[in-house]
């Protein structure tokens, strides 16, 4: 895919922002405030750090991009459509009967889903076992990247997962754990606190960075380093701020599940539309 300015990358980002509230408005139901967080990390990872080929969904080389966190899958289906996967009129067919974009992600529902997700937990052992399986396979031009939330990291699996991948070195695998602080019950801290986080992932055997994951050029920069690390694998924990870009969404964990009804989402799309009022929007 052709590298895009910086510039070009936020504006998606933005776009894709309103087409998550477009997608719960219609849907009805469905989570809001993690999804919106993620668009800038989805916007790098689809438009300037994975090779893919939307046209060729199961192109042998591709590299390979898991969602464990599936309840947050609008930022992909919205992502995806603009990537060029399937037509963005298709987004608002979310949780409908029969639709290919259900509330959590189908591997068989949609060319380009790499795994169907929603018991939370899964998602880094399924990366393990395809990194693993790729060096075994001496596919070393792919790489394996699951995005996971921090609220899942209750669950022991992910900590099994965690000890195989420091004991095998899986340095063709990069995590990125979306930490936005929050989870259905509240804040992270409260329900089960997770700091020191960098810490216990490096006494696991992972070379860490932490970075700002709303900032696009970070995430571009911490998956080429990772890239980089050849001898353990990496986990990036970006910070990012949950309902990103609507004022009345962010950091606040009430909005982790539930969606914007008709007034809400108008005032969201201004809000996104006009940088939170800083510029005009044209469809004034």
């Amino acid at each position: 895919m052709q590298k895009l300015p910086l510039e070009r990358l936020e504006t998606i980002a933005t776009e894709i922002r309103e087409d998550i509230i477009r997608m719960l408005e219609h849907a009805g139901s469905g989570h809001s405030a993690g999804p919106l967080g993620l668009a800038d990390i989805f916007t790098a990872l689809y438009f300037e750090i994975l090779k893919h080929d939307p046209k060729d969904p199961d192109w042998e080389d591709r590299d390979i991009l898991l969602l464990s966190n599936g309840h947050c899958v609008p930022v992909r289906y919205a992502t995806m459509a603009h990537a060029g996967y399937f037509d963005r009129k298709e987004l608002m067919t979310l949780r409908q009967l029969g639709s290919r974009l259900q509330g959590h992600p189908e591997r068989t529902c949609l060319p380009g889903m790499e795994t169907t997700s929603g018991p939370l937990g899964c998602g880094l052992s399924q990366a393990c076992g395809m990194a693993l399986g790729l060096r075994m396979n001496k596919r070393l031009q792919r790489h394996v990247y699951v995005v996971m939330s921090d609220g899942e990291q209750d669950e022991g699996n992910v900590w099994e997962g965690a000890m195989l991948a420091g004991k095998y070195k899986l340095s063709n695998l990069t995590a990125i754990t979306d930490r936005n602080n929050i989870q259905i019950d509240g804040p992270t801290e409260s329900v089960m606190p997770l700091e020191d986080l960098k810490a216990k992932w490096e006494a696991f055997g992972w070379h860490v960075l932490e970075i700002n994951g709303n900032d696009i050029e970070a995430v571009i920069d911490a998956c080429a380093m990772a890239r980089a690390i050849v001898e353990k694998p990496t986990m990036i924990i970006a910070h990012t701020i949950p309902g990103k870009g609507v004022d009345f969404m962010e950091n606040d964990f009430n909005w982790h599940g539930k969606t914007p009804d008709h007034e809400q989402a108008v005032k969201a799309l201004h809000e996104l539309r006009t940088l939170g009022g800083k510029i005009r929007s044209e469809h004034e």
